[in-house]
């Protein structure tokens, strides 16, 4: 059995409904909410095509809300403070065009990661967010030469600048054994 959120799959569930539903089911559920996805992104291609310009999909809000889930508390930290703005990055200002992500509905990105046979070396910060994209992909790879590294204490960006928790030693020794 699967539990499902209702309001993940349907836009009239303005509450968080959960149910119990077979896995069967839950794969329905699922492959009905890309296709919609992927149906209302070619329909904003399209849109975007006859504007001759893209719709983005917002970068990271400003101000941030009090109740907002900490990814994005954290995200707020970096991307719109001196720590790491800029005036081209996408996060610090409109955010990516709407339909970036219709790739990813069409070719799965951990779909063939199962064949990687060079070195694989992930580093993710134990309270990031997207934690879970890493440790899935590492259940995925293949091979004695694959490495998952769990910061301890880091979120998402502090990965990005913060020299005092970057694992530059492992980065290191993992180089020399494996760019010979």
């Amino acid at each position: 059995m699967t539990t499902i959120n209702l309001k993940d799959i349907y836009y009239w569930y303005t509450q968080d409904q959960l149910i119990e539903v077979s896995d069967e089911v839950a794969e329905v559920f699922k492959a009905d909410a890309r296709y919609e996805m992927r149906r209302q992104l070619s329909s904003q291609r399209t849109i975007d095509a006859k504007n001759g310009s893209y719709a983005t999909a917002g970068g990271v809000v400003d101000p941030l809300p009090q109740d907002a889930p900490q990814f994005v508390k954290d995200y707020h930290a970096y991307y719109k403070t001196s720590r790491g703005y800029h005036s081209r990055s996408l996060n610090s200002n409109n955010g990516w065009n709407k339909t970036s992500a219709l790739s990813f509905l069409n070719a799965p990105i951990l779909a063939y990661s199962d064949e990687i046979r060079s070195a694989v070396l992930l580093i993710h910060g134990e309270k990031a967010h997207s934690r879970y994209f890493s440790e899935d992909a590492f259940k995925k790879l293949k091979g004695d030469n694959k490495e998952l590294m769990i910061v301890s204490g880091a979120n998402h960006t502090d990965l990005y600048d913060r020299t005092d928790i970057i694992p530059f030693d492992k980065l290191e020794s993992f180089f020399k054994e494996y760019l010979k």
